[in-house]
């Protein structure tokens, strides 16, 4: 085990209040990007102490490999309004960056007030995203994860922890 729950559910609380903390203000819709992060964006936004609004995106860019295959596609793409709002991007998962980079340029066409992300788990060996995540619940380490919403194939999201498949 990598990341147990309660290793979890400190860390998305911590995560709420700095989130709580950091958009006193405006309007913030927090974006998640689907399929990965359902389980985490349920958690935070319930952690976050200020109206928000949800909303998610569709992003495959894995299939049923253990790397990015580089081929990033929206398969859904929210109606929400953008802009003038805060957007949150919440990810389960950042490694290289490339699914992040390809859907902040599209939304960033919108106009919103900001765009940040935030992350359950960075690898910090992103090569195709031009700033770091704002918000990042823990340092991932290079090996190919599953559990609180992430998967290998479908399978594993369920799991209440974070494990490697090694």
């Amino acid at each position: 085990m990598v990341f147990t729950e309660a290793d979890i559910h400190a860390r998305v609380v911590e995560l709420g209040r700095e989130i709580s903390d950091s958009y006193p203000d405006g309007d913030l819709l927090v974006l998640g990007l689907l399929k990965g992060s359902f389980i985490f964006v349920s958690d935070l936004v319930r952690a976050v102490s200020r109206p928000l609004q949800v909303d998610f995106l569709v992003v495959s860019s894995y299939g049923m490999e253990t790397v990015s295959s580089g081929n990033v596609r929206l398969v859904y793409d929210p109606e929400t309004e953008l802009e003038g709002k805060h957007i949150l991007l919440v990810e389960d998962i950042v490694d290289t960056g490339r699914t992040l980079a390809r859907v902040i340029d599209l939304l960033g066409e919108r106009r919103p007030k900001s765009i940040e992300v935030c992350a359950l788990l960075d690898k910090h060996i992103r090569t195709f995203l031009p700033h770091r995540p704002k918000f990042v619940g823990f340092d991932a380490p290079h090996e190919f994860l599953v559990g609180y919403g992430l998967d290998h194939a479908e399978n594993f999201r369920h799991l209440p922890y974070v494990a490697s498949l090694q």
